[in-house]
């Protein structure tokens, strides 16, 4: 048999055999009516902010904790012929990198949170003074 042949079979088997699956979270009870408002839950919110705000500065604290040591132990290490000494200056070179990223991240979660919990509180309070203002209109009339 030739390869093409081969390959084409192999294709048309493999074809047969897909079935498409979805992974999913079972709906919750009373969802998914199509009629449930936009909700936001500040507490939610202020956690979750916080707990980044809180590994943030656990990760600048800890996170360069044995800097020192290593970029000493490569220098050491490369200085007496060693090959593991630029190696571990590697590492560390690489962890500095995707320390700052992480540390970045946890900075934009929190900021984010932040403005989206104090963004969504100035909208719902136009909403109710508009609501308000316009009841205000019925009994004008």
């Amino acid at each position: 048999m030739s390869f093409e042949k081969e390959w084409a079979s192999a294709r048309t088997h493999a074809q047969a055999d897909v079935s498409l699956r979805l992974n999913q979270v079972p709906p919750e009870s009373g969802g998914g009516s199509g009629n449930a408002d936009l909700g936001v839950d500040q507490d939610k919110l202020g956690a979750i902010g916080s707990a980044a705000f809180a590994l943030h500065g656990r990760l600048v604290k800890d996170g360069n904790h044995a800097r020192t040591n290593t970029a000493e132990a490569a220098t050491s290490l490369s200085s007496h012929g060693f090959l593991t000494g630029s190696a571990m200056a590697t590492v560390q070179e690489t962890w500095s990198s995707q320390l700052s990223t992480l540390l970045d991240a946890c900075a934009n979660i929190s900021n984010h949170l932040d403005y989206s919990a104090a963004s969504h509180a100035k909208e719902e309070a136009d909403i109710q003074a508009a609501l308000a203002a316009s009841q205000i209109n019925e009994y004008l009339k």
